[in-house]
C-alpha cells in the first residue's frame, strides 16, 4: 500500500478542489457529516475518504475519519493506528466513543480517526440504531468535517442505513474498473432512500496526463 504521504503528494490539488466543490455548497446547506461509497469494491473510495479528511486538515478545519466499514476495514492499516477499540466496540456499547478516537499526525497538520473495531459478521442492525444517529449530532458540535468511509452500495446495505444519517454524500467511481450499470444502480438505490448526494469522484484517472483537466 502506497504511504499516505507518497499518495497526498500525487493527488493534493484534485483533492483540495473536490474538498472547495463541497465546502461551495455548504453555503447553501449544512454539510458536516459527509459519507463517501462506491457502487462496488475496488473503486478507491477508502483512499478517496483518507485524502478528502487529510485535505480538510490541512485547511485547518477540525476533522474526524469514521471508518464505517466493518467488514474491510483499511483506515487503521492506512494511517498505522490501533483498530481493536473502535466504531464496532462503541456500538456494541463496550466503550465511550471519546476513547475510540486516535490522533494521527501529518507533516504540520492533524486531525482524528475513529477505526472500524472488531470486524463483525452483520453490522447493520448496529449502523442502524438511532445510537449512532445521536452520536453523529454530537460529533458535529466537536468537528468541523466528519468523514465516514462505507462498503460499496451494491454489495451490502450499509451505506444505504448510513445515508439516511449523514448531511451529504459521495459516490466514487473507478475509470477503468466501475461498470456504468453498477453506478446507475448505486445513484438510483440513494435517490431511493432520498440521500443527499453531492457528487461524483472520478478515482483511477492518469494524474500526469490529466492534472490540469
Amino acid at each position: 500500500m502506497r504511504s499516505m504521504k507518497e499518495s497526498y503528494s500525487i493527488t493534493r490539488e484534485q483533492y483540495k478542489l473536490i474538498r472547495e466543490n463541497i465546502e461551495y455548497l455548504c453555503t447553501q446547506q449544512e454539510v458536516k457529516t459527509i459519507l463517501v461509497t462506491s457502487g462496488e469494491s475496488g473503486t478507491g473510495k477508502s483512499t478517496v475518504s483518507a485524502n478528502l479528511a487529510v485535505a480538510y486538515a490541512q485547511k485547518g478545519s477540525r476533522t474526524l475519519l469514521i471508518d464505517a466499514d466493518l467488514r474491510k476495514p483499511t483506515q487503521h492499516k492506512r494511517f498505522m493506528k490501533e483498530a481493536h477499540v473502535g466504531l464496532s466496540n462503541y456500538m456494541r456499547r463496550d466503550v465511550s466513543i471519546a476513547s475510540c478516537i486516535q490522533r494521527v499526525n501529518l507533516e504540520n497538520f492533524e486531525f482524528s480517526i475513529i477505526t472500524s473495531g472488531p470486524i463483525l459478521p452483520n453490522p447493520n442492525d448496529l449502523l442502524s440504531s438511532p445510537k449512532l444517529t445521536a452520536t453523529l449530532e454530537q460529533l458535529k458540535q466537536e468537528y468541523d468535517v466528519v468523514i465516514i468511509d462505507t462498503p460499496p452500495i451494491n454489495i451490502v446495505s450499509d451505506a444505504l442505513i448510513l445515508s439516511k444519517k449523514v448531511d451529504g454524500v459521495v459516490v466514487v467511481v473507478h475509470a477503468d474498473k466501475t461498470n456504468k450499470q453498477a453506478a446507475k444502480n448505486s445513484v438510483k438505490k440513494l435517490r431511493m432512500v432520498d440521500a443527499n448526494i453531492l457528487g461524483v469522484v472520478l478515482n483511477g484517472t492518469d494524474n500526469a496526463k490529466n492534472y490540469y483537466y
